[in-house]
């Protein structure tokens, strides 16, 4: 019986084994025309507005993934009038040390890669442009409220001089002219896309990205390290790699403007809260958009001055409610305020900074709102209690018990009955009119009507808990 079972199970592993024979003589050609035949992966990123930290961390993070994944290709598409100088290097360290090959795209016509934009377009593997569009111009400005200002002739030539040689370190590698990149930053020179190209800065001019990846197909490139790569893009699948939400709104945040406005409205809600008590809503949105200005604060190069005149300003405004300037301290506070956030973002690469639309928009109303509380708040230290016992000095009663000098008598105040004592050597009939001068605890010092109103302070009331 065991010999029958034994042939059975070999005469089944027989059948399964012709079976499946078919399968795997055809599973080689099956596997190997997809692998022959399959699509590129091209990894769209976009640097469509000021080059900032949020914007370099989404192009960093969009390479880096797509190195992960194997990516034929990083297409970066631009239009961009300049950013940071921080923000741009972390960009082009990213593409230079990307094991895929990065090409730098200004695009769609009527474009711009400009300042900052110059120095990554010319970062790239390869480096294009659409027709219709400029580069260049990438001369360091050091910026007051968005408007180049003059200064020290040694300070401008270090700084154009290490941004010179920043460029050409890289740009010679890549095999362009590095002359004329360098005029874009010693004489600000900008370039058309045939310029560009004839004078070997880009490498080609492509109306799309479709043609851009078309005209690269099977082009063989050099890349940063001396090796020689050949692009295969037969059948580019291109995926536009977009920013996170987190990215999105952070983005919002570091805006110069936008973050110069978090940050007055964060010190004027704490303010409101410190000077008004249990209002509470202006203290949550002050310490909220407080929070977000601090956040922005670290990614944004700050000018500590730009601060020091904004917390100048609203000292002023304190003081211009104390003290009777005729609003000269008013006056001050907004131009120190307007100053301060002219100088708020510094950077010797862009014109990006608070305009002054902005500085002016916020000061003007800051100062209004700080005065007006201040001078509330110093009014009220003046203004007479009207709960508790407070309310009772000063107020007028009626003896309905006399009350004399030893001799504890009753008053009627307030439609209430309050037991009343006079000072010494005084005394009042009943019917007399008395002036409440002190409370002690559940008795009235009272005085006559006629007397000099006492002043109002913490004295008058004794016996609180």
């Amino acid at each position: 019986m065991s010999s029958l079972k034994s042939r059975r199970f070999a005469v089944i592993l027989l059948a399964l084994a012709a079976l499946s024979f078919p399968f795997f003589a055809l599973s080689p050609s099956a596997f190997a025309a997809p692998n022959q035949q399959h699509s590129s992966s091209v990894a769209e990123l976009r640097i469509d507005s000021e080059i900032e930290p949020v914007l370099a961390e989404y192009i960093v993070r969009g390479i880096n993934e797509a190195n992960a994944e194997h990516a034929s290709l990083i297409l970066i598409a631009m239009n961009t009038p300049g950013g940071l100088d921080s923000s741009m290097r972390d960009i082009i360290q990213a593409i230079l040390s990307s094991k895929a090959p990065v090409v730098t795209y200004v695009t769609p016509t009527g474009s711009r890669a400009a300042s900052a934009g110059f120095f990554i377009l010319l970062s790239a593997d390869i480096a294009a442009m659409s027709p219709g569009t400029d580069t260049g111009a990438a001369s360091p400005i050091l910026a007051f409220g968005g408007q180049p200002v003059q200064i020290d002739e040694t300070l401008h030539k270090k700084i154009v001089n290490e941004a010179t040689a920043y460029l050409r370190s890289y740009v010679v590698q890549r095999g362009r002219n590095a002359e004329l990149a360098a005029t874009a930053v010693t004489e600000a020179k900008a370039f058309s896309e045939k310029e560009a190209l004839d004078g070997k800065l880009i490498d080609l001019i492509a109306s799309s990205p479709e043609d851009l990846v078309a005209k690269l197909n099977g082009r063989t490139i050099a890349r940063f390290d001396g090796t020689k790569t050949q692009l295969a893009l037969s059948q580019p699948v291109i995926a536009v790699r977009e920013m996170t939400g987190r990215e999105k709104f952070l983005t919002r945040i570091v805006q110069p403007d936008v973050f110069f406005i978090l940050l007055i409205i964060g010190v004027l809600g704490l303010y409101i809260e410190f000077s008004h008590p249990g209002v509470f809503a202006p203290g949550v949105i002050g310490g909220i958009a407080l929070v977000l200005a601090l956040f922005a604060m670290h990614m944004l190069p700050v000018n500590f001055t730009g601060l020091l005149l904004i917390v100048v300003a609203f000292v002023f405004f304190v003081l211009e409610a104390k003290f009777p300037t005729h609003g000269v301290l008013g006056v001050g506070g907004v131009i120190a305020m307007v100053l301060g956030a002219l100088m708020l973002i510094r950077t010797p690469f862009t014109g990006m900074g608070v305009s002054l639309s902005t500085a002016l928009g916020v000061a003007l109303p800051v100062a209004v709102i700080i005065v007006i509380l201040m001078r509330l708040v110093l009014r009220s230290r003046h203004w007479k209690q009207s709960t508790g016992k407070e309310e009772l000095v000063g107020e007028q009663a009626e003896v309905t018990e006399a009350v004399s000098d030893g001799a504890a008598g009753m008053v009627f105040v307030h439609g209430e009955l309050w037991r009343a004592t006079a000072p010494d050597g005084a005394s009042f009939p009943k019917g007399a009119r008395v002036r409440v001068k002190k409370v002690k605890g559940l008795t009235l010092e009272v005085e006559p009507a006629h007397a000099p109103h006492p002043a109002h302070s913490h004295e008058t009331v004794e016996g609180r808990h």
